[in-house]
């Protein structure tokens, strides 16, 4: 499903070169549950962006169900995101004046133009949530686990192959955490590939397999 070969990421800031990726070689099966866990700097968020074709790499190659990144101009990449990955980030991303069921309908924007049937899928996909109740809520009268909840209702809206999740956790109580953990685990039954990045050794666990992420460079635990 995704394969990246001396993958590299150098940002040129004012004050000097910092380099987020140093060589990175990773390989995700299809259906993989993988968790990159590292602490905060170490080039986690940056890998998934990449994953995920939001940033290019500075070098190296990445392929993601067959598809060279490199290869896609910006619209190709945009077409790419829209039917290949769902992402669900540690800030949520909500939209504040859109309700639950809009914030998930923003998933079908980027696909398509909206209907009837995008409508009902988004509510169909915030009830597997345990959301049903909070169809019409606005991001301002939900908890934290429900806005993170709306947020990976959003990520699968498209029915992508690959899930990324960024600290997905990050800002959840423990009981929280688990209840998000508990959704990735059913969507993973799904064959779906997830790859998970986080700063925590419990939430790591809830993967397949964990690679560790530390100064930019990977290894395998």
């Amino acid at each position: 499903m995704i394969a990246c070969e001396h993958l590299s990421k150098v940002f040129e800031k004012r004050d000097g070169r910092v380099v987020a990726l140093s060589d990175v070689d990773l390989h995700v099966e299809e259906g993989e549950f993988l968790s990159i866990l590292g602490p905060s700097g170490s080039g986690k968020s940056t890998l998934l962006m990449i994953l995920g074709g939001l940033i290019r790499p500075t070098s190296g190659r990445v392929t993601v169900g067959g598809t060279s990144l490199a290869d896609l101009r910006p619209a190709e990449l945009c077409a790419f995101r829209a039917r290949t990955a769902g992402f669900v980030f540690q800030l949520f991303h909500l939209v504040p004046y859109l309700t639950s069921v809009e914030n998930v309908l923003l998933a079908a924007y980027s696909a398509r133009s909206g209907s009837a049937d995008d409508r009902t899928r988004a509510e169909e996909l915030l009830a597997s949530m345990g959301l049903g109740e909070r169809l019409t809520h606005t991001p301002g009268e939900l908890s934290a686990g429900e806005k993170q909840r709306v947020a990976l209702a959003r990520a699968l809206f498209n029915d992508p192959p690959l899930l990324l999740a960024d600290e997905p956790t990050g800002n959840l109580d423990p009981e929280r955490g688990q209840l998000v953990l508990d959704h990735l685990a059913r969507i993973h039954e799904e064959r779906r590939t997830i790859v998970l990045v986080t700063h925590s050794p419990e939430v790591a666990r809830a993967a397949q397999r964990t690679a560790t992420l530390t100064a930019g460079k990977l290894t395998e635990r």
